[in-house]
This record gives structure tokens, sequence and C-alpha cells, in this order.
């Protein structure tokens, strides 16, 4: 699967990580730690596009989305290679519609590329659209 060329933080201990799809879509994934636990880390990722600005989990619908996902786990494990000591990485789903039930559609889609980041050392919890993946003790 084809990833996009990724824009590494000026620093390998960095936080902010981003890329460029072919269609011109920007993404910037996040990595933030938790206050109360450092060895827990919130991931977040978006478009960066003003025409998006009002939503930055817009759906671009670009046909890209397996390699925008790759990518994505892509940096997922450069950024684990440098905080090898993470415990719990936190992901978050966009919520579905109000009075809507159910797992939205993009929680789903994280869900299936857990697997590709993630060995059998660590476990999935998922709460609601929120998925904390951690490591066995």
């Amino acid at each position: 699967m084809k990833i996009f060329p990724i824009h590494l933080p000026s620093i390998p201990s960095g936080q902010v990580y981003g890329f460029t799809t072919d269609s011109g879509i920007d993404y910037e994934v996040r990595f933030a730690r938790k206050k109360d636990n450092i060895l827990h880390v919130i991931i977040a990722f978006g478009v960066l596009n003003e025409e998006f600005e009002d939503d930055e989990y817009a759906l671009t619908n670009m046909g890209d989305i397996f390699q925008v996902m790759s990518t994505i786990v892509s940096i997922i494990k450069i950024y684990f290679s440098e905080h090898q000591y993470i415990r719990i990485f936190e992901f978050t789903g966009v919520n579905k519609a109000e009075g809507e039930t159910g797992t939205s559609q993009r929680s789903l889609l994280y869900m299936r590329y857990l697997p590709k980041i993630f060995n059998e050392d660590w476990m999935v919890k998922k709460e609601g659209n929120k998925f904390l993946v951690s490591k066995k003790l």
C-alpha cells in the first residue's frame, strides 16, 4: 500500500507529524501525553486544509483512505520507535449523530488498522468510540 511522504517533527522526540496526499490534502497527526500519566498518549489526526476548517475530521472523499490510514500507521510506528516506554495509546473515533446508536464507521475503520500497528503484546479495549491499546504486563 502506498504511503505518502511524512513530514517529521524537527526533533525525533517531537509530537506533531504531517503528510500531504496526492490530491493536496494536508493531514496532521498529533500525540499528546496525559497530564496524570506520561506513559499514556492520545493520538489525534485530521485535515488541515482551509476548505475543511470547520471540521478537522471531515470526510474528504478523495479515494485515498487506505493510503491515508497506511501513512498514519507508519507515523504511529515511527513515534513508538522514539517513545518505546509508552504503555497506553488512545484513539477516539467521531461520535455518531445524536440519536444514532452503535459504532461509527470511522471508529470501525480505526479498529481494522489497530492490528497493523500493535502485535499480540498489546490488548485493545473499546469504550464507545474510544479505543485504549495497552501493553500487556
